[in-house]
Parts: structure tokens; sequence; C-alpha cells
């Protein structure tokens, strides 16, 4: 984590492809060769988990799944689980975003075609993968598999909107069901196998080529999640499974009434009785995944943001303990030092900060934050110690060129001064900036490597429509743009 880098965050879904979608074939394949040849060290990803309405990773049916979308059918084909006609077929046409609704139309057929024919074409040695994948996985897959054999058999409905029995995981009722379900059981067993044989292949290349993979850990889990349902004692509630609050964050730079997130809040108390197992068994296996792990909204374990489950905004909640140091503690002493970043931004407090800084973690710095001229501001870059990483922005924030755009004059003029740049040189002068930064990890979103403007943007916060769709073409990963890169590390040291 101390090593002096540079780092490009773009989720898998946003690369290039012909399937209306990025997947993990060798699009994703070339884009690390790319990041090998510009002296980039690190890819920062979103949440990989199977993603449900508003297409958002972070609100996913399970904490632990892979997303079935980003399966790449060229590799199926390959393996002679898909034809070459059945691939022509399911082709989209490229229109710089994703749409969710064709994506899946046209790639779920295709996935249960492959399972069809599993058992005839595979050998002797996937077949084994395949059972032993199951096995070792049986604590969440199973659980999993069968919440979304149940969920489609309920006309994709939330699970706490199916039947009673269901919805509180009677064994009388789930018994025959899972029964009758039973290939629709194995069917998501199959894909969570392709989806984890892929990636393992994908990140084993990754380690390779010296590039380290940052994923992303959602701090809650969706209300309709596997988890949830699955799981009801660590959470907060009530006898018939419905939330006695959720999670958001008040108002802020993001949102007049706050974030309304809706996720379901833990039982810290429950969990703190059973040793935090389930939050080891979340970052052991997420560092298998991962080479680096980063927590979003880790302010949420020094205290989080409740809010009674009837509220329609974020506005009338509260405060409430988190667990603190205690859940590091445990989580350290049988993982060892953990490679985490905290995503510590929003309302931050003393007490967040002392979790931060005595866990040993890294915080974020975010570059778009850094000019507000009415304020003081610890996101300006002479501000920074090395035990940072540098953001021009996140997913959740406007890109560069948008972000400038809508500042006010005031804040516009203080950004070229502080930067002595022009307008037309913002978005390099900004990742100029977080090159020659003390942080030791510098990240920038390929969007404004790209200076591209609003229309790139990934998500605004407190919105449900128009986002995690942004896509780029194969152009983006250009020679003039490698040569760039290379230039920007050699000149402040990230390439080392």
């Amino acid at each position: 984590m101390k090593e002096r880098a540079g780092g490009i965050l773009i989720h898998p879904t946003s690369l290039p492809g012909k399937y209306g979608i990025g997947t993990l074939g060798k699009e994703a394949f070339a884009f690390i060769d790319f990041l090998q040849r510009s002296k980039i060290k690190r890819w920062q990803i979103l949440p990989l988990g199977p993603t449900g309405y508003g297409d958002s990773p972070y609100q996913c049916y399970s904490s632990k799944a892979g997303n079935p979308l980003l399966i790449d059918p060229e590799l199926l084909c390959e393996e002679g689980l898909l034809t070459r006609e059945e691939l022509s077929g399911a082709v989209i046409h490229e229109t710089g975003h994703v749409n969710y609704g064709e994506v899946i139309r046209q790639k779920i057929p295709l996935l249960e075609k492959a399972a069809s024919r599993f058992d005839e074409s595979a050998g002797k040695e996937h077949k084994q993968d395949l059972r032993y994948f199951i096995e070792t996985n049986a604590s969440w897959l199973n659980d999993y598999a069968l919440f979304m054999a149940i969920k489609e058999y309920s006309q994709q409905k939330p699970w706490y909107q199916w039947k009673k029995e269901l919805r509180l995981k009677k064994e009388e009722a789930i018994a025959p069901l899972s029964k009758s379900l039973k290939n629709r059981i194995e069917f998501h067993q199959f894909v969570q196998y392709l989806f984890f044989r892929q990636w393992s292949s994908l990140k084993d290349y990754a380690n390779q080529c010296n590039i380290r993979i940052i994923g992303d850990i959602p701090l809650y889990v969706s209300l309709d999640s596997a988890d949830a349902w699955a799981n009801p004692e660590i959470f907060e509630f009530d006898a018939n499974k419905n939330p006695v609050a959720v999670g958001g964050v008040p108002p802020d730079y993001f949102s007049e009434t706050g974030q309304l997130w809706g996720n379901p809040l833990y039982d810290w108390n429950r969990m703190k009785g059973q040793k935090y197992s389930w939050w080891i068994d979340r970052i052991r296996f997420n560092l298998t995944l991962f080479d680096i792990i980063r927590i979003d909204h880790f302010r949420g374990f020094a205290a989080y943001w409740a809010v009674p489950f009837s509220e329609e905004t974020a506005e009338n909640g509260k405060w409430m303990p988190g667990p603190g140091k205690a859940l590091f503690e445990a989580i350290n002493q049988v993982l060892g030092d953990l490679p985490i970043i905290a995503e510590d931004l929003g309302v931050i407090t003393p007490d967040v900060e002392d979790l931060r800084d005595s866990s040993g973690f890294p915080g974020m710095k975010i570059l778009e934050f850094a000019f507000d001229s009415g304020e003081v501001s610890n996101f300006l870059p002479h501000t920074y110690i090395r035990n940072t990483v540098v953001y021009i922005g996140t997913h959740d924030n406007d890109t560069v060129k948008g972000w400038f755009g809508k500042a006010s004059e005031k804040d516009r003029e203080y950004a070229l001064e502080y930067m002595n740049c022009t307008p037309e040189t913002i978005c390099s002068s900004m990742i100029r900036q977080a090159w020659a930064s003390v942080s030791d990890l510098a990240i920038v979103p390929l969007q404004d490597l790209l200076e591209l403007g609003s229309e790139a943007r990934m998500n605004t916060p407190g919105t449900i429509t128009n986002n995690w769709n942004w896509r780029c073409n194969v152009s983006a990963f250009s020679k003039t743009l490698e040569k760039r890169l290379v230039r920007l590390a050699k000149l402040y040291g990230r390439d080392s």
C-alpha cells in the first residue's frame, strides 16, 4: 500500500465490446495491456455484484456473487458452450451507454444455452472444477442460487413482497419449492462458476503484469439481497423481517434532503457477540478477489445515520454508534494487516479520523472538492500526507469538465490560479496536480483522461435513472494517451 503509484478508475461495464456491456474477456485483457504500457499500476473498479433495479453496483442481490452480465460470451464460444451463430445474434449496436434491459434479454439466454451444453461438452476436469466451486462456496452460493430461483418464480418481486412463508424462509415451504426449482438453482450456481473462473483468470493476468486491482465493498448490503433474506438475525429487523430503520446520509454536498439508501442496518451488538464473523468472512472473501479493498462509507463504522423505515427522505435520521475499533481489531487478529482504503468522505468527525488512523488505513482526497473558495479546504494538495489516496473525482462526482462548467466564477478563478492553468487545460492540470502530490496513490477516472463532459458522468447521487451506464470505445486507449501517462509516471516518480 505504501508504493507510489498511479491508477485509473473504470468499471468493467464501461469497457468496449460488441455485446452491449463491458465484459471480463479480451477487451479487459487489452485494457490491462494498456495499463502496463502506460506505467499505470492500479486498476480501480466498482462492486462486481449482480445488480437489480436502477443497475447500481452498490445495490446488489448478493455481497459475494458476481454479475452475470460481465461474463464474456466469446470465451464460452471458445470452450464449445456457444456457437458463432448464437454470438452474432447477440451483438448490440454501440451507443456509448449500456442498455441494461437489452443486455439482459440477449445475454441470459446465452448463459442458459451454455449451461444446457455443459454436461455434454465439458471435460472431466471442468466438471470437477464446477463441483469443487459449488462445494467450497456453499456457505453463500446455496442461499444466493435459491434466492434468485425464488425471485424468478415470484415474477422478480423483491423478497419482502414474496408469499409470507417464503419471505420468512419457512422450511415447509422452501423444501418442496427447492425441489421443483432444482434446474434454476443449478443454473445460477453454474453462472457463478463461469463468472469467478473468468474473473480469476483476468486478475491473475493483471497481477502478472504487475497491476493490482482495487475492489470496492459497500458498507451495507441491499435490502433486496440474499444476505438480508437468508441472514435476518444480523440486521435490525422486526419479527416480520421488516427493517426497523434503514441507512443513508444526512443532507450534504450531494443532496439537500440527504440520501435515503434504504439498506438494512446491521445489528452490531449481535455481530459483536458473534465476534464479527460475518465481516471477517466478507473481508476474507474479497481479499481473494482483489489486491486492495476500498470500503465505501467508512464513516459508518464510527457512527451511522439511521432513518426510520417509514421516512421518505433521509432528513429525519439520527446518528448511532458503530462498532468502532473493535471490528477492525477482530478482523486484523484473524486476517493480519489489511490492504484497505477508507472512503472517509461526507460528515467526518474526530472519531472517524481516529478510527481510520488507528487502523493505518489511507483516507481519500478529492480534487474537485478542493476549490471551494468559501472555506479552508483539506482537499488542496499542499495539505496532503503520504498515507492518502488522491482522486480527481469518484464515480459519484461529475467529470472535471462538467464540474468546472457548473462551478461558480469565484471557484473557477481559484482553481485556475491555484493550478496556474487555463480553462482549456483544466483536466490535464488537475491530473498533473494529483500525480505530483505527495499522496502514495493517485487515481483518475478514465472520463477525465479523455476530457469528457457531464454526458460521461457515471452516477448522480440521489437519482435512480440514467446512471452506471457510461461506456468508452476502443479508441480511448490511444498511443497518445499512453505516452502521456508514461511521461507523468516518470516525471512524478510513479513508475518504479
